[in-house]
């Protein structure tokens, strides 16, 4: 099969991989139908993760139909068009069982192949799952395979990074980077009936689609969201921060508009080795801070239905669409943020 594969920092080619196969009774086979490239991905291809064998398939959010099972497969039929979150999750386990199905006991992510081990990733014509049938989902009548390909990742991740900083009614808040989880972010804010939301990014296009979904854009290159913000909030700050970039800058910034007493909730991938602000700073706000991977399995269960019942569209995002030869051109679009790119996914 033709798969996009990591080739060391900033390289990605395609090259031919050997097919996929069931290996484990509860493995799937599926054909990708689309694959998305998520900001997740560029840490490795920046190289800020490290560890990732060379050879190994990208990505990890993928809708696509199975054309397998193993023998111990029942729930999730041959044929079926299928979401899957970046993680498998047994659904037994102590962890599952309390949601936390991202941190599940024999959970592996998609495409992160260590010494040998681990799975390869779904920017590839077919990708292996494991534990299929608690770990994959059929995609719900009237889903579009694209609405369905974020509840995989960015929405589900999005919105559980809403919930977990504890938005609701009358809240107001941040979120700190609108690529494509902090637009999702947006949404859910929203959704959980946030009373203001303020967008900050200094990339025209995302601020657009912010204020799209109803948030209130700021501008980094033109404006001081802390100044901005403390105006609008006579001084405060705004209850709940919501996260999404994953550096020393966004944790600093997202430290300067909450209010005493109020929350960051981080879901940006953070590989820096301690924290921007000190212990000090966080107790003179009596911070509460929450970070960590979306269990994106358990929050599927709330989106998908949510997708199904309304008229949003989360897919607008998606502003760029090429085939899985194209690979490394989605690759430099997106890191580089050329062609006004907000996301951009891959068509095997």
């Amino acid at each position: 099969m033709l798969a996009l594969t990591f080739q060391g920092i900033e390289q990605v080619g395609c090259q031919t991989l050997e097919d996929p196969r069931i290996e484990l009774p509860g493995d799937a086979i599926v054909a990708v139908r689309l694959a998305g490239v998520c900001g997740s991905d560029l840490h490795v291809f920046h190289g800020r993760e490290t560890g990732l064998d060379p050879g190994t398939a990208m990505g990890h959010e993928f809708v696509g139909e199975v054309i397998e099972t193993g023998r111990d497969v029942d729930r999730i039929q041959k044929g079926s068009l299928v979401v899957s979150p970046f993680t498998t999750s047994c659904g037994e386990c102590e962890l599952c069982l309390a949601g936390l199905t991202a941190r599940c006991r024999r959970g592996e992510l998609f495409g992160w192949r260590q010494r040998g081990a681990g799975l390869h990733g779904a920017q590839a014509e077919m990708i292996r799952v494991p534990l299929a049938d608690s770990t994959l989902v059929e995609v719900p009548p009237g889903i579009s395979p694209e609405n369905a390909l974020l509840a995989g990742d960015v929405l589900s991740t999005g919105y559980f990074c809403a919930h977990q900083g504890g938005v609701e009614a009358g809240c107001v808040v941040a979120v700190v980077g609108c690529g494509p989880v902090g637009l999702m972010a947006v949404l859910a804010a929203q959704r959980l009936g946030a009373e203001r939301v303020f967008a900050i990014d200094p990339v025209l296009e995302r601020l657009e689609l912010a204020a799209r979904f109803g948030a209130e854009p700021v501008n980094l290159q033109h404006s001081s969201a802390e100044e901005i913000i403390l105006e609008a909030t006579q001084g405060l700050g705004v209850h709940v921060v919501l996260e999404a970039v994953g550096s020393p800058q966004a944790s600093l910034l997202a430290m300067g508009l909450v209010r005493p007493g109020g929350t960051i909730s981080a879901v940006g991938v953070h590989t820096e080795p301690q924290f921007a602000f000190s212990p000090a700073e966080a107790y003179d706000k009596n911070l509460t801070y929450k970070i960590g991977r979306c269990s994106a399995r358990k929050f599927m269960d709330t989106i998908l239905p949510w997708l199904a019942d309304s008229d949003l569209d989360p897919a607008v995002i998606i502003s760029h669409r090429l085939p899985l030869a194209e690979g490394p051109r989605a690759y430099e679009i997106f890191a580089e943020k050329l062609e006004s790119c907000t996301k951009a996914v891959l068509t095997p």
